[in-house]
């Protein structure tokens, strides 16, 4: 791509023109410090700090981790609720409607920045990679929640380092509430629980190891050897004989799951990444691509006490890019022999454990749940010619569009109107020769920053009888999930922000080699 094929925004201010890019003034100069608005006055207000911790992940010694910690200085009491025994930072209960500040404390040794995955928020408070701060830093937060009820969630989001921060531990849930949810009368309490699944590797004191396979490893996706929910490993649910709502996040890397019980009951789908469904939706499992969310409604009222059974990831085809990476790490004399699963493979996620009896009285599943307000393919501007986003790897490096990350780069064909509705048409073109000569199927899962979009239309792939019964594309949606050759087109309304805003494969290894891209959204 020519460098006159790019443009760089002017967001913010006045522009200059060099050597074909435009540079904004605020770009120009030094970056101001974060300050607190004056004029913003908000209904919530927390601090909340990444900092390094310890935590007896498998025991003694501790895992040293990296960590979010939170404090309430305003609002309701129930906004952050902290997980025990954990290193993942806390979940947060906002409302619609709600102010909210922010102010982000930055005690890593690391750059960072924390994006709000899923919400609606302006382009200072999305949490992208130009507005990192370095350790002793500040940086606030300041929007509205504009967002429907639903399963959101945080985590760092600088350019080159995102895997590895999310990988220390550095990821929290963030939940919404509004008025339709609340009439209900859904799961709520104990039993609205979060799960949040991810895979890691440890070395023989404990502590975690990533990438240790060089390139191949990158290219391909960080997988770990065992399975830890809530970052638990063995995870047991306890639950008693009632109705649960499970709010499912897959916050690993690169893994993807193929979610299932292990007697063969069917998965109940009330809500998906970004919020309820219209009504529940029966799945015998259900796939799940890194970031993307699943609210579950789980009836346990006709099993008895000391009954089990195990969440499961079944075996699938169509994403063989599994365990290289733990096994070079493992002959480099990292760890115990241990063979690193797949991406694909089988896999236990949880055991689920009746352990005791309620009386009350059983909650009926709503037969309707919401009202989406989808909009309509038709009155889309280009909705006989999608914007085309092809995502490959060339010459060993990930790709869109044959263009790889720039600070604040944009292209021509990255730059749309405020107030249109577009088509998207998502392409994966990967399956390219591999080190050892056979072929690399990369799946891709992909995240559009600043709203939440619908799935039009979605091709077969490969291992698609595998995969093809598992795909929830009724729903509203931040990240889809794109196996090998296949083609998703998306339905996007850019509205609320201008300004600049970020496209990219949530495999967060592609994400830090450069599978990532900025549009602008122009009044």
């Amino acid at each position: 791509m020519q460098r006159r094929e790019f443009i760089t925004i002017a967001a913010a201010g006045s522009a200059v023109l060099i050597g074909g890019l435009f540079i904004p003034k605020f770009l120009r100069g030094k970056k101001p410090e974060s300050r607190i608005n004056p004029e913003f006055h908000p209904d919530v207000e927390i601090e909340l700090t990444a900092h390094p911790s310890e935590v007896p992940i498998l025991g003694n010694p501790p895992t040293r981790v990296w960590k979010y910690s939170a404090k309430l200085i305003r609002g309701p009491k129930n906004t952050i609720q902290e997980l025990e025994g954990t290193y993942l930072g806390p979940v947060f209960r906002f409302k619609k409607g709600q102010k909210v500040r922010i102010i982000f404390y930055n005690n890593i040794p690391d750059k960072t920045i924390v994006h709000w995955h899923g919400l609606h928020v302006p382009q200072e408070a999305d949490g992208h990679p130009r507005f990192v701060i370095r350790k002793g830093q500040k940086y606030v937060y300041e929007f509205e929640v504009k967002n429907r009820a639903g399963t959101y969630w945080f985590h760092p989001h600088p350019h080159g380092r995102t895997g590895p921060q999310v990988y220390m531990g550095m990821a929290g849930l963030l939940l919404v509430t509004d008025e339709e949810e609340s009439s209900l009368k859904l799961p709520e309490g104990d039993n609205d629980i979060p799960i949040v699944i991810q895979d890691k590797t440890f070395d023989n004191r404990n502590q975690l190891v990533y990438l240790t396979g060089g390139m191949m490893e990158r290219m391909t996706g960080f997988l770990g050897e065992q399975v830890l929910v809530n970052g638990q490993p063995d995870f047991t649910l306890q639950v008693s004989t009632s109705v649960y709502r499970l709010r499912v996040l897959n916050g690993s890397n690169s893994r993807i799951y193929k979610l299932a019980w292990s007697n063969g009951r069917p998965l109940t789908v009330i809500g998906t990444d970004g919020g309820l469904l219209e009504r529940p939706v029966t799945k015998r499992y259900i796939m799940l691509g890194p970031a993307e969310r699943v609210d579950l409604w789980v009836d346990f009222s006709d099993y008895s006490v000391g009954d089990e059974l195990i969440l499961k990831s079944l075996p699938f085809s169509g994403a063989s890019t599994g365990g290289m990476g733990g096994m070079m790490g493992r002959r480099m004399g990292r760890r115990k022999r241990r063979r690193v699963p797949g991406n694909g493979e089988e896999l236990n996620i949880m055991k689920v454990k009746i352990a005791g009896k309620t009386e009350a009285k059983r909650t009926i599943l709503p037969r309707r749940l919401s009202n989406p307000g989808f909009h309509r393919p038709e009155d889309a501007i280009n909705r006989n010619s999608p914007r085309t986003f092809r995502f490959a790897m060339e010459r060993m490096r990930p790709t869109i569009n044959g263009r790889t990350f720039q600070m604040t780069g944009v292209a021509g064909d990255e730059i749309v109107k405020l107030n249109t509705l577009e088509v998207w048409e998502l392409i994966n073109s990967s399956g390219g020769m591999g080190m050892m000569g056979g072929m690399m199927q990369m799946p891709h899962p992909v995240h559009i920053h600043g709203l939440q979009f619908q799935v039009l239309e979605r091709t077969p792939s490969s291992g698609w009888e595998t995969i093809k019964d598992g795909f929830i594309d009724n729903g509203w949606k931040d990240t889809v999930l794109l196996m090998p050759g296949m083609r998703v087109k998306v339905l996007l309304k850019f509205e609320d922000y201008t300004g600049l805003f970020l496209y990219h494969c949530h495999n967060l290894e592609h994400e830090d080699l450069g599978m990532m891209r900025n549009y602008l959204v122009k009044a």
